[in-house]
């Protein structure tokens, strides 16, 4: 087997790859297949022993083949490090001098929670080590990439999108935005790379059998569905509580893992809210972790009934799928292309309409209290809040307060008040909202315009500083921004989730709008996809966690103007979907986003 593989890809045979997070998992899976075909492979990822580890295991099938190719690892790397991948590719440059191929496989489970309970810091991390170590490696490496050198990204089924359709994630908002924003720009980087001869590509795997899903994703979402639905003998606070000492233990020997329950019930037992037992608690700890291993194998079966032979991918399955799509033939043939290969039949509800209900009777939003948020980077941005704020206005909506994101545009909001501040800043975000709700009682609505960005710009001539810029402005904010808005909709409602349940508001979010002009090249077209492409399946997971999980009538509703054609937005088109949502004619169907210039004549 080895021989004929050795035939079959002696095209990389002294080729140079390298390959992100490959200490572990897929990634030492994915070096171990280029090991056996004969290329030099650059290991990277934070831990060391694992590193070390791999080194061993590649150093090993070289020998084994007679191969002269060579292994260097480095540990200690985040992929969202700027430094850290600078002076890696400072190094490979000298030890090298070139790089044939890389795969940017390194992720992070993330926060596998409700987005109201999500930790914001948790969430920019998440997006961080997916997105943005994706982009930087990818930028920092192409310098020492040549003709034919291929860039093979790896994302995830569940940002998939067809025409009316998007997939939720429930529990995973920021892994959802960030694949998809991933997704979108491996096709971006491959317009953006044609004159060089660089290919990219992704590819979507499926369901694959790892420790990750098994240990992490799994029981975690069944700890949070029990956080929210509720465990009887515990309170919400005091589930999360025991499932973060927990869980991290399961597969562990049983005496391990019923000494850290002992430790836990007693924990609880002295806290301030709780005069429980501590022998009860053992009993009532014991039971939830067994029943998280339950839900948690009911979604491990669930996703196997959607599979066609009902089986996951094996991580050697995905190091093939890597290893074909480099080949030469083929990477020509898909350039710029996402490959599928999950093979999960998903079905989900359509989310996505071309216009809202026409709808000409009064809007009665007289009674309304709106918070509006902009992010204008450009006096176009300003102008189009403006006469958002105006038409509101006009609309005769009760209370529109205003805040805006802290930047240097010299201008004034002629007869409107407003607040300057960072809108990144979780606390301050929070008690802004808060000091609205209790100053006009409640808080109806939520507007957030994105603003744009400049798309004829190319994405690799950003720097470090701009690209995290954009990041902050079309996922992390908007993120803020949502997760804020329902918790202050709806106030108590994390600590004591049925509040949610029947709990009524609107978030808009206007994100960035379809490139205009006559005629609008592919590239400019891919460029401005990317951040759209993170906030489409944001929308989608957090509808479905406030429908489906929390019981809510509140929704989220994401707006993006322009048209393909490239005849530009309709201001006032904008200014009456808005109006129409927060007046509530928009309903509960499931719609969330909305191409409002994409009407027919």
């Amino acid at each position: 087997m080895e021989k004929q593989a050795l035939r079959s890809y002696s095209s990389l045979s002294n080729k140079v790859v390298l390959i992100t997070g490959s200490g572990t998992g897929i990634g030492q899976s994915i070096a171990k297949k280029f090991a056996e075909n004969g290329a030099s492979i650059i290991i990277m990822g934070r831990r060391k022993e694992p590193l070390e580890q791999t080194t061993t295991i590649l150093n090993g099938i070289i020998a084994d083949n007679g191969l002269s190719a060579r292994v260097k690892s480095f540990s200690g790397i985040d992929v969202a490090d700027e430094t850290g991948i600078n002076n890696m590719l400072k190094q490979i440059a000298e030890e090298f001098g070139r790089i044939d191929i890389v795969v940017n496989n390194a992720g992070v489970s993330g926060p596998v929670k409700a987005f109201t309970n999500a930790n914001f810091t948790e969430f920019k991390d998440c997006v961080a080590i997916h997105l943005t170590g994706t982009f930087w490696t990818s930028r920092q490496c192409i310098p020492l990439m040549g003709q034919n050198a291929k860039i093979i990204t790896i994302s995830t089924f569940f940002s998939e999108e067809n025409r009316y359709e998007q997939r939720p994630y429930r529990f995973r908002t920021p892994y959802t935005a960030a694949q998809g924003a991933k997704n979108r720009l491996a096709e971006a980087l491959a317009w953006e790379l044609t004159d060089k001869g660089i290919k990219s590509i992704a590819t979507n795997p499926g369901p694959v059998h790892s420790d990750r899903i098994y240990k992490t994703v799994y029981p975690k979402a069944a700890a949070e569905f029990l956080r929210i639905s509720g465990y009887s003998g515990l309170s919400p606070s005091q589930t999360e509580y025991a499932c973060t000492k927990l869980l991290p233990l399961l597969g562990e020997d049983n005496a391990v893992v019923l000494s850290a329950i002992n430790e836990t019930a007693q924990q609880l037992s002295s806290g301030r809210d709780s005069s429980l037992d501590p022998a009860y608690l053992v009993q009532v700890l014991s039971g939830l972790l067994s029943k998280i291993q339950e839900i948690a194998e009911k979604i491990q079966a669930n996703t196997k009934n959607m599979i066609v032979d009902s089986e996951f991918l094996t991580q050697e399955d995905v190091a093939d799928i890597v290893l074909n799509l480099c080949d030469e033939k083929i990477s020509a043939l898909i350039n710029g292309r996402i490959v599928p290969s999950d093979r999960v039949f998903y079905p989900v509800r359509p989310l996505v309409r071309t216009s809202l209900d026409d709808n000409s009777s009064s809007l009665r939003i007289e009674e309304k209290v709106v918070i509006l948020l902009g992010n204008p980077s450009n006096a176009k941005d300003l102008d189009r809040l403006k006469n958002l704020a105006n038409a509101l206005r006009v609309e005769g909506v009760r209370n529109l307060t205003i805040f805006l994101h802290s930047c240097n545009l010299p201008f004034k909001f002629e007869s409107f008040s407003y607040e300057m501040f960072n809108l990144n800043d979780e606390e301050q975000i929070g008690y802004k909202f808060q000091q609205v709700a209790k100053k006009y009682g409640s808080i109806d609505s939520v507007v957030y315009m994105t603003g744009n960005y400049d798309y004829e710009r190319s994405l690799l001539s950003l720097s470090r500083k701009e690209w995290d810029s954009l990041v902050e402005q079309f996922i992390n904010i908007p993120a803020l921004v949502t997760k804020e808005s329902v918790n202050a909709m709806c106030p108590g409602a994390v600590l004591d989730p049925p509040r949610y349940k029947n709990s009524n508001g609107r978030v808009i979010i206007v994100g960035p709008e379809s490139p205009a002009g006559a005629k609008i090249s592919g590239l400019v077209r891919a460029r401005s996809e990317v951040f759209r492409g993170a906030l489409r399946p944001f929308a989608a997971t957090v509808n479905q966690e406030l429908f489906e999980v929390l019981g809510s009538n509140i929704r989220l509703f994401l707006i993006l103007p322009g048209t393909i054609a490239g005849s530009g937005s309709d201001a006032q088109r904008l200014h009456r979907s808005a109006a129409q949502i927060i007046s509530g004619h928009v309903g509960n169907n499931g719609d969330a986003i909305f191409y409002i210039d994409e009407v027919k004549k």
